[in-house]
């Protein structure tokens, strides 16, 4: 399906700023939708008629259209209420219901403002079906005269507030509780779900006919600082969001200001009991921050571990035990690395390219042979799972280039690395001395390859190649497996 976005610009001379407008308008155009009962329906004018390039169904009423229309080209003329919209800047609410599919849908058009200075450059079609019509009850109206309010905002170029903060990532919605408000903030309805929030912040008289802003301090902050922040949005003054807390109850509030013909006359505000969310939401972060504070201790752990390895092979004579002991300390101090990015990470993923050159450096760092090492591509994310070998793999690779390559002299080594979401590919290439005639990976007694193997093959199920370059020197070739992150 194409986006808002590709619509505009294939079909329309519309600028970015009259884009941008339409993004935050359908961003928010679920309230809209959700207080008429009905289906939205933007359309812009085109060189080849009226294009539909955005659509929204009502979560409070039946759909009118369970097929998608965006994308749909109407000629001129076609839709006689579009036209009268566009032509004479008004809300069309005239004819009969449409029986044409079979169900009752009343039609209206609301022509779209860009800011209150701004043209207009789109038509908003409401379809409302009516086959459940019935006496609306107070609610239902309290939604329907909200929704009028809000359409001739849009259509005055006052929704969606052009000035406004950034909304928090899930922002109540119409069924979550909603109140209206006077011109003095003060609650005019209360539907049953906001009225229940307040119950849980202890409130105990009645909501209705109380100053919002009052109650809400007096409820939460009695003996503490006015919160100017939650006078401005529980009075309705201003279009933002907040959250209060009282007795472990969390209750979030979303104030929207209803000004219609350049005068405030009352505001919507949103209520939602966000309790359990928020208390979930704790749990993760202490799981989180205990995690992270597993992986320092165990990075710290293992860099003890290192360090009496490292000692252990200064007091060692023998040469074979002094080498076997610093390539012990080597794959140590890798998975450390490993441990300490996690413990700086907020998930169970890494940012491999970091570790890759740390290991790099490392391996430069500890090696007697003098090599340039280079990785070459991105490694990417990566969970832990999967960091710990292929740090560890990376080790082994990079020393028996470096050591076993060169033979006490200079040279390079490349690490290629591509990446198709789920398969990780690594070239170790070096321009070193090659493999000799008999080698067989199967049978080597390399204990370097051996658990390069054993990871590779083992445990990531991936695949592992060694073959003699064409120039000179040796390629080792990986194919792992890994979820997209």
């Amino acid at each position: 399906m194409p986006t808002l976005s590709d619509l505009v610009v294939k079909h329309s001379a519309l600028d970015a700023a009259d884009l941008e407008w339409m993004h935050s308008l359908v961003s928010d155009w679920q309230l809209l939708a959700d207080l008429s009962f009905a289906d939205l329906i933007l359309w812009i004018p085109g060189r080849d008629g009226w294009i539909a390039v955005a659509q929204m169904r009502p979560t409070t009423g039946p759909t009118v259209y369970h097929d998608d229309v965006v994308g749909s080209v109407v000629a001129k003329g076609e839709r006689p209420l579009i036209e009268t919209a566009w032509n004479e800047r008004r809300i069309c609410r005239e004819g009969d219901p449409d029986w044409s599919t079979g169900v009752p849908v009343r039609e209206e058009t609301i022509p779209v403002r860009r800011s209150l200075e701004g043209d207009f450059i789109a038509v908003i079609q409401r379809s409302t079906n009516l086959s459940s019509a019935r006496t609306p009850s107070r609610l239902e109206l309290t939604y329907l005269q909200s929704a009028s309010d809000l359409a001739q905002m849009v259509s005055e170029g006052r929704f969606p507030f052009a000035e406004a903060e950034p909304m928090l990532v899930r922002s109540p919605r119409v069924g979550d509780g909603l109140l209206r408000l006077d011109r003095a903030g003060r609650v005019t309805y209360a539907s049953p779900n906001a009225l229940s929030a307040y119950r849980r912040l202890g409130l105990h008289a009645d909501l209705v006919g109380s100053e919002l802003g009052k109650t809400t301090a007096d409820l939460c902050y009695r003996d503490e600082p006015i919160n100017e922040d939650l006078m401005l949005v529980a009075s309705g003054k201003a279009p933002r969001e907040t959250e209060v807390e009282k007795g472990g109850t969390v209750v979030q509030l979303r104030a929207i200001p209803l000004i219609v013909g350049g005068g405030r006359i009352g505001a919507l505000v949103l209520v939602r009991d966000v309790t359990e969310l928020r208390r979930r939401e704790r749990e993760l972060l202490t799981k989180d921050a205990t995690i992270r504070e597993i992986h320092h201790r165990v990075k710290n752990n293992l860099q003890t571990v290192a360090a009496l390895l490292r000692l252990q092979a200064r007091r060692m004579r023998m040469p074979e035990g002094r080498e076997a002991l610093e390539e012990a300390v080597r794959r140590v101090g890798s998975i450390a690395i490993v441990h300490e990015t996690l413990a700086q990470m907020p998930e169970e993923l890494v940012e491999f390219d970091d570790i890759a050159d740390r290991v790099i450096q490392m391996t430069a760092e500890v090696s007697v042979t003098p090599a340039m090492v280079r990785r070459v591509g991105s490694f990417g994310i990566l969970p832990a799972a999967v960091a710990t070998p292929i740090a560890m793999v990376l080790t082994e690779l990079l020393q028996n280039a470096v050591e076993h390559g060169f033979a006490h002299q200079t040279g390079k080594v490349e690490v290629l690395v591509s990446r198709d979401q789920d398969l990780l590919e690594v070239v170790v290439a070096d321009e070193g001395r090659g493999l000799p005639d008999d080698f067989d990976l199967e049978v080597s007694a390399n204990l370097g390859l051996q658990i390069v193997r054993t990871l590779v093959v083992g445990e990531l199920s991936g695949r592992l190649g060694i073959a003699p370059r064409p120039e000179g020197g040796t390629e080792v070739s990986l194919s792992i497996p890994v979820s997209p992150a």
